[in-house]
């Protein structure tokens, strides 16, 4: 093995999720964009939240939704600053200030890596490169919260905990993760070819 990176990095992943998992909880995310809209909601109607000091919560809500597990979404709609949201902030936050730090080194094996094909250079370009993307994350994010999961619970998490429901769910994912990725790099190729 030349690059051993890949190796580094996938220990320090493991160490993250194992002190995540043992020191607070599972990794999840998709609860918080619930959560986002859950406090728009709330802007448009004040009144969808209340305190209910029968519940361990401590809220109920109008909306089923919000209401589900005894008020426990509604509590964090109302009281978003928690362990869950400062992991979905440094998400992007870390991989910004890790891309600020790291923007003049390139390791060999990244040495194509930002260089955009022609097909997707010009504005159009950039819909049909970006567009699908985003309508994609948006559906599986929609998925996963119709499921009440999300992949980096169920699948990084799960397995981290030994679920075999994880495993089953990573096995789904590379069979047709896989070869969509090297679909649409053929069609890529072919688009641009032309």
């Amino acid at each position: 093995m030349e690059n051993s990176n890949w190796l580094k990095n996938a220990l320090v992943l493991g160490i993250v999720f194992f002190l995540a998992i043992f020191i607070v909880k599972p990794i999840g995310v998709s609860t918080q964009f619930s959560v986002l809209s859950g406090i728009l909601h709330s802007m448009v109607d004040p009144g969808m939240i209340t305190t209910d000091a029968t519940r361990e919560s401590g809220y109920q809500s109008s909306n089923a939704y919000y209401d589900k597990n005894e008020g426990k979404l509604a509590k964090q709609i109302k009281d978003p600053w928690n362990y869950d949201l400062a992991f979905v902030l440094g998400m992007p936050l870390g991989g910004t200030l890790v891309y600020l730090l790291n923007r003049k080194k390139k390791p060999s094996y990244l040495s194509n890596v930002g260089q955009v094909p022609r097909l997707y250079q010009d504005k159009q370009g950039f819909l049909r490169l970006y567009l699908p993307s985003f309508v994609g994350g948006f559906l599986i994010l929609f998925g996963a919260r119709m499921a009440d999961g999300c992949t980096s619970g169920h699948m990084m998490s799960g397995m981290m905990q030994g679920s075999v429901s994880g495993y089953i769910f990573a096995g789904a994912v590379f069979v047709v993760a896989i070869p969509t990725a090297l679909l649409v790099q053929i069609y890529s190729k072919r688009k641009a070819g032309r």
